[in-house]
C-alpha cells in the first residue's frame, strides 16, 4: 500500500468521524486564531481527534494524517506524507497531525512545517514526550490545550432533557462508576470491558513497548495498586515495598511513565517550604474514575474516595489550564484537608469531600481540619462537598471560627468554582 493509499483510507475515516454524533466540549482550543502551533494533549480515546477535527472543519479545508499507524512510522522520507496529503486534500495549508509522538523525530518535521507556513494542529497521548520535545525545538511557538474524558457537565449534556435534582444525584454515582470516556457514553454500550481493555492497552502500547520495560509484572502490580488506592498518600519507598519492585527509583520511573500516559496524577502536600513539599508524601489519583470501578481490586465500595477523585480531576484541569495550583494539607496531628487551591500566591479555597455527613464524628473531623487549615493558611473560603447537603453554617472549634459552605457535589461538579460566593 502506498502512502497515498494510507492517506485515502484515513480520509474515509475522517468523513465517518464527521458524520458521528459530537458532544461540544466545555474547553475551547487555546489560541484558535493564532498562527502558532496548536498542541492538543490528553489520554487516548478522550476525544482529542474529534475535538480537533470539529474545530478545523468549521472554517477551512485541512489535511489529516493519523500517525497511530505503523506503516507511517517507518517512512524514510517524510515529504512522501506531504505529497500524499496535497494530492488527496488539494494542497491544504492547515494540517491535523494525530498522535504525532509515534513518528520518529516528529518535532523536527513539525518545526519545518511551521517554518513553511502551515497552520498546524497536533495531538498526542504522552505529556512528557510532547512537552520536552516542544520545549526544545518549538520554544514559544506553540499553545497547548488539554482534553480529558467528559467532565460531569459534559456528561449531563448527553441527556436529551433537563434533569431533576434527584436525577443529577443519581447521575453523579453513575458517572463515578462509568467514567467520562466518550465512546461508550455516546454509542451507549457498557463501559466496563472497554475501560479494562483501554487501560491495559495504554500500559502496554504507550509504556511497556515504548520504554522497553522488561519487568512487565512490576509496572502491572504498581498500576493495580494505585487503582486500588486512589486518594491515598504514597512514598516511593512504600510503593517499592508493596509492589516488590527492586528500588524506589524504579518505582519513581514507572510512576512517571503512568502519569505521562495520562493514567494517574499526583498532588503534593502543602508547605510554605519548598524542601518540605518535595520530601513529603504525595496523593495519587486516577484521571478517570471509570478505570477504578472497572479494574481496581476492592473488597467494598468507597464512595468517599471516588468522589474525592472526581474533585481532584477538576482540580487537575485547573492546573493544566494554568488557572490554579493545588495541594492537599496535613498537620502534625494527621488532620487533613483534601484540597488547597492557590491563585497568584493567594490561597483561594480549602475543600473537603465526603460521601455523606450523617456521622457526627465524620462531620466534626472535616470541620476541625478546615478550621485549623484556615487559621494556618489565612483562607476563609471553606467548602465541604457531599452528595446532597446544602447550607451555610458558622463553625467553631476551641476558639477557631469560620463560615463553611456545604455544597452538593453534583452541583459543584456541574459548575466548578473556587471563588467565595457565600
Amino acid at each position: 500500500m502506498t502512502v497515498r493509499d494510507i492517506i485515502l483510507v484515513q480520509e474515509r475515516d475522517l468523513k465517518r468521524t464527521l458524520d458521528e454524533p459530537y458532544i461540544e466540549r466545555v474547553t475551547g482550543i487555546t489560541g484558535a486564531d493564532s498562527p502558532l502551533i496548536k498542541v492538543i494533549i490528553g489520554p487516548r480515546r478522550a476525544g482529542k481527534s474529534f475535538f480537533a477535527i470539529h474545530h478545523l472543519s468549521r472554517n477551512r479545508n485541512f489535511g489529516y494524517v493519523n500517525f497511530d499507524d505503523e506503516r507511517l512510522a517507518d517512512l524514510p522520507d517524510y515529504d512522501e506524507i506531504l505529497v500524499a496529503v496535497d494530492s488527496v486534500y488539494g494542497n491544504p495549508k492547515a494540517l491535523l497531525l494525530d498522535e504525532i509522538q509515534n513518528l520518529p523525530k516528529w518535532e523536527i518535521f513539525v518545526n519545518r512545517l511551521a517554518r513553511q507556513g502551515y497552520d498546524l494542529v497536533i495531538t498526542g497521548s504522552n505529556s512528557h514526550l510532547l512537552s520536552s520535545e516542544l520545549a526544545t525545538h518549538l520554544t514559544g511557538r506553540y499553545l497547548q490545550t488539554t482534553i480529558m474524558p467528559f467532565s460531569f457537565r459534559e456528561y449531563l449534556s448527553l441527556s436529551p432533557h433537563e434533569l431533576t435534582t434527584q436525577e443529577k444525584v443519581s447521575a453523579l454515582y453513575q458517572y463515578a462508576q462509568g467514567g467520562g470516556f466518550p465512546e461508550p457514553l455516546v454509542k451507549k454500550f457498557p463501559a466496563r470491558d472497554y475501560l479494562v481493555t483501554l487501560f491495559d492497552s495504554i500500559v502496554y502500547k504507550d509504556i511497556v513497548r515504548r520504554f522497553r520495560i522488561r519487568s512487565v509484572q512490576g509496572i502491572e502490580d504498581l498500576a493495580m495498586y494505585l487503582l486500588s488506592n486512589v486518594a491515598s498518600e504514597y512514598s516511593y519507598t512504600s510503593l517499592a515495598r508493596v509492589t516488590r519492585s527492586k528500588s524506589p527509583m524504579t518505582v519513581r520511573k514507572y510512576l512517571n511513565y503512568l502519569e505521562e500516559a495520562f493514567l494517574f496524577f499526583s498532588l503534593p502536600r502543602f508547605s510554605f517550604k519548598v524542601r518540605e513539599q518535595v520530601a513529603a508524601n504525595k496523593k495519587i489519583y486516577c484521571t478517570d474514575t471509570g478505570f477504578v470501578a472497572a479494574k481496581a481490586f476492592r473488597v467494598s465500595e468507597n464512595r468517599g474516595k471516588m468522589y474525592e477523585n472526581l474533585v481532584a480531576i477538576e482540580m487537575w484541569r485547573l492546573q493544566q489550564q494554568n488557572e490554579a495550583s493545588v495541594w492537599y494539607w496535613k498537620n502534625a496531628q494527621q488532620e487533613e484537608v483534601d484540597f488547597v487551591v492557590q491563585q497568584e500566591n493567594r490561597i483561594m479555597a480549602l475543600i473537603q469531600v465526603c460521601a455523606e455527613l450523617h456521622d457526627e464524628r465524620t462531620r466534626s473531623r472535616e470541620i476541625r481540619a478546615l478550621l485549623k487549615a484556615s487559621r494556618e493558611l489565612l483562607c476563609n473560603n471553606l467548602l465541604i462537598l457531599s452528595e446532597q447537603e446544602e447550607k451555610i453554617e458558622e463553625a467553631e472549634w476551641f476558639g477557631m471560627k469560620g463560615t463553611i459552605r456545604y455544597v452538593p457535589l453534583w452541583k459543584w461538579l456541574e459548575r466548578p468554582d473556587i471563588k467565595d460566593t457565600g
